[in-house]
Parts: structure tokens; sequence; C-alpha cells
């Protein structure tokens, strides 16, 4: 994976976590501490790291909080930060970085570095504020601790598997704050879809069979409403889906093939979604790919020429669609 690769999803994985925190109480700037939150909800090695060190989003938040209490109590003020509430993220609008956060993230791509989140955790861990310290202190470590662990974790050989070079599939991990049997009976409730995935807006859920067999089909509605209420403009050929389930291994693995019917010959998009556990919560595989429609006519010839040049948008849209999920699922848990 190139280095503008790894700043691109790293950066955009983290505001969106640390956003998501700074609106559970009323803020709009995302600060150093959001993006503390956001690393321990982080599926590559900085929030493996994290977690394995007992720093989970759950304490950390505990941590912020008291330590937001403590500062105000130093400047005599006797009260209380409000009591969060839930991620309104989606809902409203701007957000930011703080000036202090966006310049360590834009040192964690200075030079040698990569721009991933174990290169943004070595900056937060060293900020010279003192706020990082003393949040790690509450959590019983230090910055040295947390570096001497990203040490031990990046002396590890680690064998990536060669990227899929078909435009109409791709993977990515993420990590989700709950335990295997929680996700399991979110992600194998059809009714619940619309938790979790954006372009599924209710479905309509008679008795399912029991157990759950793949081949299982529900009929589902396009979402009409956005996040921040507004009313969504969908074509008619979009609004019904039909959603089958294709494989299902009790807290293993589920796939859903979600598809159409009034869109003629349109492609048949597959989630498929593994399950591990995880220090701290549930490890997640998650995979997006498109079929073909078996009526749909094999392009022209010029636009089958144009397929190569137009790969990198398609692996950027499955790319932000799988982003979409792997966050939608997690913040049912946060």
């Amino acid at each position: 994976m190139s280095k503008f690769t790894d700043l691109a999803k790293t950066s955009h994985a983290l505001s969106l976590a640390a956003m998501e925190e700074a609106s559970r109480t009323g803020q709009r700037i995302a600060d150093i501490d959001h993006l503390l939150l956001a690393l321990t909800v982080n599926e590559q090695s900085a929030g493996q790291v994290l977690r394995s060190m007992g720093i989970t989003l759950a304490a950390a938040r505990a941590a912020v909080s008291a330590q937001h209490d403590a500062q105000l109590a130093a400047l005599g003020v006797q009260a209380s930060m409000p009591e969060p509430g839930r991620i309104v993220f989606h809902e409203t609008d701007g957000y930011d970085w703080s000036e202090r956060a966006l310049d360590l993230i834009k040192r964690s791509a200075d030079g040698g570095r990569r721009g991933d989140a174990t290169a943004v955790l070595r900056e937060l861990v060293a900020e010279p504020s003192g706020l990082i310290e003393d949040l790690l202190s509450r959590l019983d470590s230090s910055p040295a601790a947390v570096l001497t662990r990203l040490d031990e974790v990046e002396s590890v050989p680690v064998h990536t598997s060669r990227a899929n070079t078909d435009s109409l599939t791709g993977t990515s991990r993420a990590f989700v704050p709950a335990s295997l049997e929680q996700v399991w009976h979110l992600l194998a409730d059809p009714g619940r879809m619309p938790e979790w995935d954006q372009r599924v807006g209710s479905v309509l859920v008679g008795a399912p069979p029991e157990p759950p067999e793949p081949g299982a089909r529900w009929s589902a509605l396009a979402p009409s409403v956005g996040p921040d209420g507004r009313a969504l403009k969908v074509k008619p050929a979009w609004r019904r889906l039909s959603i089958e389930l294709i494989a299902f291994e009790p807290q293993t693995t589920i796939a859903w093939s979600l598809t159409y019917p009034d869109a003629d010959r349109a492609n048949a998009r597959i989630v498929r979604i593994d399950l591990a556990p995880a220090a701290g919560g549930t490890s997640l595989g998650l995979t997006l790919s498109f079929e073909r429609h078996p009526d749909r006519a094999r392009r022209p010839l010029p636009r089958r020429l144009l397929g190569p040049a137009l790969r990198p948008l398609h692996r950027a849209v499955i790319w932000l669609q799988l982003n979409q999920l792997g966050s939608g699922i997690s913040r049912v848990f946060r």
C-alpha cells in the first residue's frame, strides 16, 4: 500500500471517528483527546496495541471525562462536563479539527513517516501539552509504554495479501467495540440492516426461518430521508430492494446479496462479513463486490477499453462504501 493511500485511509477513518466522538458532547471541533478516542477503535496496529494495553474506548472515554472535570476543578469551577449523548455527527454539520490536532496528523506523514495510525499514535503520545500523558496516566500507562509496545509490534514481519485487481471487489478490516455475540446478533438480523447499511432504509421482516438458511429473502426499501432529516430523491427503479442471505456460519461469517428488482439488469451488491474475537471487541473482515446481472449485455468495445482507466475510480467508490459499512457497524455500539 502506498504512502498516499495509507495517509488518505487513515485520515478519513480517524477524522470520522474523532468527530463522531466530539458530537456526543455537542462539540464541533475535534481535539487531540478525540483523536486518542478514535485510535482506540481503529483497526490498524495502533488500535490493536492500545486495546491490548487495556486502553479501550470505554476506558479512554472515562479518562477523558475525569480529566476534563479535573481541569474545571483546577480553575475553581465546581461543575462536571455535560453527560455525553449519542453520536449525532451524521445528523449535523460544521465539524473540523483543532489546529494542534491537524498539525499532528500532518507531521505523521512528514519525511519518512507513512501517515498511518501508528505514525499518528507516535506523534500523539509525544505532543507537548501534557494532555495525552495525563490521560495515559489515568489509564495506568505512559507514552514510553505505548512507544515500547509499538516498537515490539513493528519488529514482527507483516505478511500482506496481494491486492485484488478486480475493480468490482474490495476488502477492508474494521474493529467494533462490542462482543462477538452482540455484533453477530446485529448482523444476522435483516430487520436491523438499516442501522449499519445506509443504503437500506427499512426491511419488511416476516417470520425468519429457524435457523436462518442461505436462500432466504426479504423485501426492503431504500431510505427516503437522510440522517439530517432532509428528504432524499430516489429514482423509482431504485426504491425497492431484495435482500438474500447467501452465507451463514453462526458467529463466523455472514453474506448478503442486495438487488434492485425494478432496475433493469442492475448489478447485485454482495456484502460479506467475517467475524473474529479481538481484544476489547470484535474484528471484522469486510468484502464488498458487485456481480454482473446475467442478462446484462457486454459493454461495447469503446467502453471496455475505458475499463483500466476507470479502475481507480471504482476502487475509490468501493473503498468508501467499505468504510461506511465498517464505521456504521461500529457506531451502533458506540
